[in-house]
């Protein structure tokens, strides 16, 4: 049986000069497991708004073909009925969370269904998804990957035989994402539910789904088993989709004829010991050590801050927190969601006051300084870059903040940073309307405008395809001659490896580990505690040897040589 028919599907939005979707025809049968895959903008969110008649039925536009989900057409089903048949977690996930306790979120649908059982089936989605023993803690108790499950728990309780997970794992630490994986293939192998995810990591890919879709400029390029899917390094890299580490690694290792030709790629780590084992790691040069002296950029002493909850007792972030971050440093903040990150960049910023205790910014307390002087010194570009976005253009976001502190030269440098980070065709669009990638260089234009000593990131590749977040790590580095001393918070394993000098692991408000990746990495007691993982490419080279520390294919492909 077939969970989804579509024939000829041709979709244009209002206004839009040409059709988004194109001729596309294809089927998924029940039971399925389907990534799909593509560059951005070549429809995926589009094909999957079709599914749940979202599209034509909220968004307007013109449509032709025909989509049938669970036997019933889309065109001829209410947007009602057919959430019966397809449940929807959107990228956007919190916006799904409407009520204030676990429990009444996960059953308000059925509720609003009539469903005299809605309670019992709230708890059920509860129980599938591992939320089970918190239904009545208040839905800002949780972190952000328990929030996700719990915006997937309200999508299940109406029973769909169809699940759509658009960037499912987009915004959580590696923890997290293995937990929402799990509950999918539960869900995908015991109860029989399609699952559909819009995924950009292919390591996950390649660990949990059946099928692969790949979309190219509107159309159904092809749709294949994983394995065969991602043996098209060449074909998936064009359209910015990165094979697996490893599978990248292979493929190179080939093309220089030091692996036969003919024989499959791996695509998990485990494939991978069998592809490699011919191989026998030559230690590199040391990684240059990092000086742990150096003037003071910020500094935290004794600092502790708790939040107030509605029931229960106050939740302590940071409880005596001592930190010194000196000037010139490259610092990456990690730890699992909730680990207190962001707080700790609000605190830098002087969003947040602690409790108890002093943070400092150049030797002088936070407290004591005026905001307009603390605006000149430090910034926060935000997680979300539209939340960076006050006027109607980016060109006059951008020159905000010095044209309202009266900065004399302020049209010009507004010209020189839309330059700089490639936006000057863009100056006049509205930036909540732009690319990820547009919007990502946009909101550190703003960040930078007043040439702030210290820039603090937090999470600058967050809901990024690979090759858009390679985009961002060449601005980051770019920016070496313009910021003095950098922080970014992220769950990004290779933007740390690859930026950071240091690396600072925080986990339930203390600094559990920090120093240079080779430390950090090669802790196997880190990974249990806080959740962090190094890249795919890292694991692969310690199962092949103990001693190696690799962190992106050119170097396991440098440090691995034949016999």
């Amino acid at each position: 049986m077939n969970a989804v028919e579509i024939e000829s599907l041709t979709y244009t939005y209002p206004g839009a000069p040409q059709p988004t979707l194109k001729g596309i025809s294809l089927t998924i049968e029940q039971g399925d497991f389907l990534a799909v895959v593509g560059n951005n903008g070549c429809g995926k969110s589009t094909l999957c708004k079709t599914l749940n008649g979202l599209i034509p039925h909220f968004i307007a536009g013109k449509f032709q073909g025909r989509v049938r989900v669970g036997g019933l057409s889309t065109l001829e089903s209410d947007v009602g009925t057919l959430a019966r048949k397809v449940g929807y977690v959107y990228q956007d996930f919190e916006s799904q969370i409407v009520r204030p306790t676990v429990l009444d979120d996960a059953s308000y649908a059925c509720l609003n269904y009539a469903c005299p059982d809605y309670k019992q089936r709230g708890r059920d989605a509860l129980r599938r998804c591992g939320l089970e023993g918190r239904e009545e803690e208040y839905i800002w108790q949780l972190s952000g990957g328990q929030t996700h499950l719990l915006a997937l728990a309200g999508a299940v309780s109406l029973g769909p035989d169809i699940l759509i997970l658009d960037e499912p794992i987009a915004q959580l630490d590696p923890m997290h994402a293995d937990r929402i994986y799990e509950v999918l293939r539960d869900l995908n192998e015991r109860h029989g539910k399609t699952i559909i995810v819009i995924e950009h990591h292919t390591e996950y890919i390649a660990d949990y789904c059946r099928h692969v879709l790949l979309m190219k400029d509107g159309r159904a390029e092809w749709m294949l088993p994983t394995k065969e899917a991602l043996q098209r390094v060449e074909e998936l890299e064009a359209c910015n989709i990165f094979p697996p580490q490893v599978t990248q690694a292979a493929c190179r290792l080939r093309r220089l004829g030091r692996l036969p030709v003919g024989r499959a790629l791996p695509t998990t780590v485990e494939e991978g010991e069998g592809a490699f084992a011919a191989l026998t790691y030559r230690a590199g040069a040391p990684a240059p050590s990092h000086p742990r002296e150096g003037e003071s950029a910020v500094s935290f002493h004794g600092v502790s801050l708790s939040y107030r909850t509605v029931k229960g007792e106050p939740r302590v972030v940071f409880d005596g927190l001592e930190l010194d971050i000196r000037k010139g440093e490259r610092v990456a903040l990690i730890g699992s969601n909730g680990a207190g990150k962001s707080t700790l960049m609000k605190l830098m910023v002087g969003l947040l006051k602690a409790r108890t205790g002093t943070v400092s910014l150049l030797g002088e307390a936070i407290g004591e300084k005026k905001a307009e002087e603390l605006s000149r010194q430090i910034s926060l570009v935000y997680q979300n870059p539209e939340e960076m976005f006050i006027k109607d253009s980016i060109g006059g976001d951008i020159a905000y903040a010095m044209q309202v502190r009266g900065v004399p030269d302020w049209r010009e440098r507004t010209d020189r940073l839309l330059e700089r980070f490639r936006l000057t065709q863009l100056r006049d669009r509205d930036g909540r309307l732009l690319s990820g990638g547009q919007m990502r260089r946009a909101s550190l234009a703003i960040g930078v405008a007043l040439e702030p000593g210290i820039l603090l990131l937090d999470e600058p590749t967050a809901n990024l395809d690979i090759a858009t977040r390679r985009e961002i790590m060449q601005v980051l580095e770019e920016m070496k001659d313009m910021i003095q001393t950098a922080v970014i918070a992220t769950h990004d394993m290779q933007l740390v490896c690859q930026w950071a000098q240091r690396i600072i692991v925080l986990s339930g408000g203390k600094v559990v580990a920090d120093g240079g990746r080779d430390e950090i990495f090669a802790r196997e007691d880190l990974a249990e505690l806080v959740g962090i993982r190094p890249p795919e490419i890292f694991t692969m080279a310690r199962r092949l040897d103990a001693q190696a520390l690799c962190y992106t294919v050119d170097e396991f492909l440098d440090q691995f040589q034949e016999a």
